[in-house]
């Protein structure tokens, strides 16, 4: 590469920088290349000459299913919660399980919930995945009452910082964990 494609190429990595700060939400590959006249391979090559910019400082460039965000590193989380604690958010267990099961066996139904946890579900959780828009209605079930099935949403995986389900951890194998009991 010569010295002035480096120089485009740093440059271009800075525009991005710049895009990423001023934006409230993630950017998609799509958006950058179309608003900075790139192609893949450009685009590839500036987010990594980014990434390598951003790796002695404190942000780091992250990528989620809505697209690329720049965050604090997970070095400075111990800080960050010590000086914003109002930040730290609070999830219920019943909250938690029933996320779970969402993510995991999607689609599923109030019902399908219900059996895997064998509680009843309460609308107030379904209300709360709502309410933050990690969750939401895709379809209905052919069956008796047609009941609405569940998915996760691109919101849920950037709150939790994954591109896509396949990164969710491995479900646990439970007749192992009986066994051992």
């Amino acid at each position: 590469m010569t010295d002035k494609q480096n120089q485009d190429l740093e440059e271009i990595s800075k525009h991005i920088e710049v895009l990423l700060h001023a934006s409230e939400a993630p950017l998609t590959a799509s958006i950058l290349k179309k608003y900075l006249s790139l192609n893949t391979k450009e685009l590839t090559q500036a987010l990594a000459l980014l990434q390598q910019r951003l790796d002695t400082g404190v942000l780091t460039l992250h990528e989620t299913a809505s697209g690329y965000r720049l965050q604090v590193a997970d070095d400075y989380s111990a800080l960050i919660q010590r000086v914003f604690p109002q930040r730290q958010e609070r999830l219920s267990q019943a909250l938690l399980e029933t996320l779970s099961v969402i993510a995991y066996k999607q689609p599923v139904t109030r019902s399908d919930i219900e059996h895997v946890r064998g509680v009843t579900l309460s609308s107030n959780i379904l209300r709360q995945l709502f309410d933050k828009g990690w969750i939401e209605e895709k379809g209905y079930k052919e069956t008796l009452g047609r009941p609405a099935l569940l998915h996760t949403t691109a919101q849920f995986l950037d709150a939790f910082g994954l591109t896509n389900l396949d990164e969710l951890p491995p479900l646990p194998d439970m007749e192992a964990i009986k066994a051992l009991s």
